[in-house]
């Protein structure tokens, strides 16, 4: 029996492993995306770190599926940049993991 306990906590450790990996590589996504959105948007100095720290926040409080997407996208209306939903979505998926 201690065997099958074994091989259990190898699985479940494993599983938090990954979990935690892909938790971290969605942070670090969201984080350069930020930035780079901060860019587009004229945003300079501190006030860049606190927008990509906004977004990744924002992604964890409401983590829905394009809830990043949204929010940047409604930036860039609001401030008037012209990028189209295709460009945003293959930028945003560059730095996927």
């Amino acid at each position: 029996m201690s065997i099958l306990k074994e091989i259990e906590h190898g699985y479940e450790t494993q599983f938090g492993n990954e979990a935690n990996l892909k938790f971290r590589a969605t942070v670090r996504c969201n984080s350069l995306l930020g930035y780079w959105a901060a860019q587009k948007l004229g945003i300079t100095g501190p006030e860049t770190r606190q927008y990509a720290r906004d977004i990744v926040e924002g992604d964890l409080e409401n983590p829905e599926a394009d809830g990043v997407f949204k929010r940047i996208r409604a930036d860039f209306d609001d401030k008037g940049v012209i990028f189209s939903d295709h460009q945003l979505r293959r930028t945003k998926d560059e730095f996927a993991p």
